[in-house]
Parts: structure tokens; sequence; C-alpha cells
């Protein structure tokens, strides 16, 4: 048996920390912070609960962690709406789907969870604070914006518009397991004059 090398070592270590990573996602989407015990982390992970310790020293160095990420990747989603062709309903539809992925939802409803949970580390609370939900709104308005010039979005303020409509995404993730996610096309009706 040849010994292992510091690289496989480094590479099992990095793949041990992406899993208990992928594990606390889901717990805390589901239960907040304030719900959530390392040892509901390590069992999702399917690792010992002293695991988790060696990789996090807190829970709120973990959640800290994960809302960083969650922040980066929807406000990178939103931003890349830019890049794409497309009509703006084309790009909000994009969008939509991307939020109900349910490989995407856990990163938003941590940012929900970020929100509207108690025990939110002070950290959190000063990202929160950096990126609230106007910070969203204001990304997405010159799309909308966009889309109303084209006679594709309903009329109305722009900000009470993308409000809605964030309101209403938040509102069916917030449901969750066991609801039926209504289709893409459902939502997009409550924002569009036609569906493409």
């Amino acid at each position: 048996m040849s010994p292992i090398s510091g690289e496989q070592l480094n590479h099992k270590r990095d793949e041990r920390r992406e899993q208990i990573i992928q594990a606390a996602i889901k717990v805390f989407a589901r239960r907040g912070i304030i719900g959530t015990k390392m040892s509901m982390i390590a069992a999702e992970a399917g690792v010992s609960h002293g695991l988790v310790y060696h990789y996090f020293a807190t829970k709120d160095e973990l959640f800290t962690l994960l809302i960083q990420g969650a922040i980066e990747v929807s406000i990178s989603s939103i931003e890349g709406l830019y890049d794409v062709s497309g009509s703006p309903t084309d790009k909000i539809k994009l969008l939509t789907e991307h939020i109900l992925d349910p490989g995407n939802t856990p990163f938003f409803m941590l940012i929900y969870q970020a929100n509207h949970s108690d025990g939110v580390p002070e950290k959190v609370i000063e990202l929160m604070q950096q990126y609230p939900l106007q910070a969203y709104i204001e990304r997405l308005v010159p799309i909308f914006r966009e889309g109303q010039q084209a006679g594709e979005i309903v009329e109305g303020d722009l900000e009470e518009l993308v409000g809605n409509y964030f309101t209403i995404l938040s509102g069916i993730m917030v449901l969750g397991e066991g609801y039926r996610i209504p289709v893409v096309d459902f939502v997009m009706r409550t924002i569009t004059k036609t569906i493409k």
C-alpha cells in the first residue's frame, strides 16, 4: 500500500469541507440559525459531530460564511442578466427559473433566513445592511423598465413591481417542501402582459 500524499489529503479535506457546507446550506435554509444545531449539520453531511467543529469553530462562523456566499450568488445571478441576450421578459424568466430551481432555492432561502430569523450573528446583520432587498430591486429595475418600454411588462411603479415579484418568489420558497411549486409561467403572468 502506498502512502497518501499531501495533495491527496488536501483534496480529501476540501471534499469533507464542501460536504459540510452543502449540508449546512440545506439545514440553515430550512431551519434558520436558531433552529439549527451543528449536530443536525453533521447528520445531514453524514459525518461525525466533531468533524464539523474541525472545519468550523462555531455555528455563527459557518452561517456567516454561507450568507456571504449566498449574497455573492444572488447578486451575480441578477447582474449576469445584463450579459444575456434576449428580451427583458426572457431575462426575467431566466432569473425566475434560476431562483425556483430546487438546486438554487436554498441560497435564496439563506438570505431570507438572514433577514427574518432571530439570533443572526452581527457580521450577518452588517452584510444584510450592505445588501438589503432594495439593492436587489435597484439591480432589476432597469430590466423591468426596458420591459415596460417594450410593452412586455405591466405598467406601474417599477420599484413596487420588482418588490412584488420578489415577494411572490419569497412566498413560494418559504412554503417549502411539500408545497406544489407554481410553474415559472404562472409567476411571469403576474408581471407581464403576454408570455412568449
